[in-house]
């Protein structure tokens, strides 16, 4: 009787820690849930984006928000940026940013920006790159952090032919990033605050210029290696020049692999002032490991 009794508790303890260890499994969230731009990366962790930007634009509006047409202009931005974390706390990433540009004007179609052509209405090349560090200012706070950079120009001249390629001032940048992950785990809002200042060259148009970049997304995840999302931007610009915009956009992430996640996402320019008005199409893959 005696190891009968010994039998079943042995069978009953191995079914109950298999099943702890079944729904902590289950429970475990994938990449896409858990490395939202607020948390930092572990110890020797690597963070690595590949984020592709085309923008095109067919209106202006005015300084009275008035939109009139004009022949199309494309901006095409590609940006690899790198992160590793560094300290024993979690708490302390460091990177690098580098951004290639190839724009063009006159009226070209949207994909004009992948031509190897060198006319008088494109321009292209590496324009900026940017030491960056990430942290978590407060210790009981996980999903808060931010990322400063110093983004230094490679361009001399802005405009060519009348082409602008990317701005030649220095910019000084502080991105705040906070996200929270609703009790279901379906649904996760996610808030960014951009902010920069720009200096250092006189011929900028941008120089001496502060830029607020408020966004607000919200994802649900209809499984745990995808996620469909919708979102809101505004940009405001102030000081020597002024200009703002409000864009709304909806987009998707996949993660392919353990290592490697895909995004996709696009936007709209609804309204603005002394700025252009077009449409944005992203694509963009990450790896983490």
């Amino acid at each position: 009787m005696k190891n009968n009794f010994k039998g079943l508790f042995f069978i009953a303890l191995f079914i109950g820690l298999n099943s702890s260890a079944q729904e902590e499994k289950t429970e475990e969230k994938s990449n896409i849930q858990t490395y939202t731009p607020s948390k930092l990366l572990n110890k020797d962790q690597w963070d690595i984006k590949f984020f592709n930007n085309l923008y095109t634009e067919t209106k202006f509006a005015d300084s009275n928000g008035d939109s009139q047409d004009k022949a199309r202009e494309n901006f095409f931005t590609s940006t690899i940026e790198a992160f590793t974390g560094v300290s024993d706390n979690n708490r302390i990433n460091v990177g690098a940013i580098i951004e290639f540009r190839s724009n063009t004007i006159g009226g070209r179609q949207a994909l004009s920006v992948f031509s190897l052509e060198d006319t008088n209405t494109d321009r292209k090349g590496i324009t900026s790159i940017a030491p960056a560090i990430k942290f978590q200012p407060l210790k009981d706070v996980a999903n808060f952090s931010i990322q400063s950079a110093v983004h230094i120009p490679l361009v001399e001249n802005e405009s060519e032919n009348g082409v602008f390629l990317d701005q030649s001032s220095w910019i000084f940048q502080n991105r705040f990033f906070y996200d929270y992950t609703f009790d279901s785990g379906d649904w996760q809002l996610f808030t960014e605050l951009n902010t920069e200042y720009s200096f250092g060259e006189e011929t900028s148009f941008a120089n001496n210029t502060f830029l607020l970049a408020p966004g607000l997304f919200l994802s649900y995840f209809p499984s745990d290696k995808s996620t469909v999302l919708g979102f809101v931007q505004h940009s405001q610009r102030f000081g020597e020049f002024t200009q703002d915009y409000t864009a709304l956009g909806l987009g998707g992430k996949y993660q392919l692999s353990k290592v490697l996640n895909l995004e996709v996402l696009y936007s709209k320019f609804v309204r603005g002032t002394d700025n252009g008005l077009g449409q944005s199409f992203n694509l963009g893959l990450r790896a983490l490991f």
